[in-house]
């Protein structure tokens, strides 16, 4: 072998030790933004779950990751000023929460990747995806189910509450869809509703109660919505002082005072959403990634929130929840 091939090949072998170093430190701190829309506090539980997710997959936020909250008093306000916020900033990856964020993206930035928590909005329906095993478009992430959780809530509060054959339902623009189905499945339950719209922000609870018939005040229904989520500590104080028993999507709102819930582990969902945008993050197609769709759900009840209002629940729910707290 010559002198000056030695020279080279040696040379190249001591290189490639730290050309691989250099490409690795580079891959590692490569920056993702993810831009959020969300009403809710950057710091609330679903996006603490979301964020510890992310750094378990080896994400430091100011490192390689910036998450760029967008956040609007009202959800109606999440859609095409708060997305083109988002376009400003120049996120790579669209975590959509809400149906006005998803339609403002596909609107106006189609090429942006979105990771998706379809809470209140069915995604297939409207269009923005092709089918749920290959969306076939630049979303992906998680679809809720509430319209379809509908009928198992009512059929859980007639059996929670045997007595109860009257209750009303609460509900918002975002959870119109829910109280529909709601509504249809309540006769199948022998359970009458009213229900009343909350409309003007921050919602009057207290005169949306003074609209409901006396016979239907004992027990109101508060489907998924992110305005509710938002109030759940005023809800559950507004309940227990008018000593209403309340029914919920989630369990959050059972810890901040709540009667029973229904519904996905919510923060499970965000922490499987964090793996969605790594995965993007790390060269996956969107429209490869199938649609995922909760199998598994959660009955929480608070049983010193049943003894502040002065009911009991049935005791063969009490056997099948998954949690209780007393």
């Amino acid at each position: 072998m010559r002198r000056r091939e030695f020279i080279s090949l040696v040379g190249g072998a001591a290189a490639s030790p730290i050309l691989s170093a250099v490409n690795l430190r580079a891959q590692q701190t490569a920056m993702t933004r993810v831009g959020i829309v969300t009403i809710q506090s950057p710091t609330s539980a679903p996006y603490a779950a979301f964020r510890q997710r992310l750094g378990e997959l080896g994400y430091i936020e100011g490192q390689n990751l910036t998450l760029d909250f967008v956040n609007p008093i009202r959800q109606s306000e999440g859609g095409a000023g708060a997305v083109q916020e988002l376009i400003r900033r120049k996120v790579d990856i669209v975590l959509a929460i809400y149906q006005a964020t998803m339609a403002a993206v596909v609107a106006a930035a189609p090429s942006i990747p979105v990771v998706m928590v379809a809470v209140d909005y069915d995604p297939l329906a409207l269009g923005y995806i092709k089918s749920l095993a290959q969306p076939a478009t630049e979303v992906t992430g998680l679809y809720l189910q509430q319209i379809d959780l509908a009928k198992k809530r009512v059929e859980l509060l007639t059996q929670a509450l045997p007595d109860v054959h009257a209750a009303t339902v609460f509900w918002d623009a975002a959870s119109e869809d829910q109280w529909k189905a709601t509504a249809s499945a309540a006769p199948e339950f022998a359970l009458q509703l009213a229900d009343v719209q909350l409309l003007d922000q921050p919602y009057d609870y207290e005169k949306a109660l003074a609209q409901v018939p006396p016979d239907f005040r004992s027990v109101v229904v508060f489907p998924a919505s992110p305005v509710f989520y938002r109030d759940r500590e005023r809800l559950a104080e507004f309940a227990v002082r008018h000593k209403i028993a309340t029914e919920f999507a989630f369990r959050e709102w059972v810890d901040a005072g709540g009667l029973f819930s229904y519904g996905v582990n919510f923060a499970a969902m965000f922490r499987r959403a964090a793996e969605f945008v790594d995965m993007i993050a790390k060269g996956s197609k969107p429209g490869n990634l199938p649609v995922e769709q909760p199998t598994k759900f959660e009955l929480v009840v608070n049983l010193k929130t049943a003894k502040a209002i002065g009911i009991a629940i049935s005791p063969s729910i009490l056997v099948r929840a998954d949690a209780v707290i007393e």
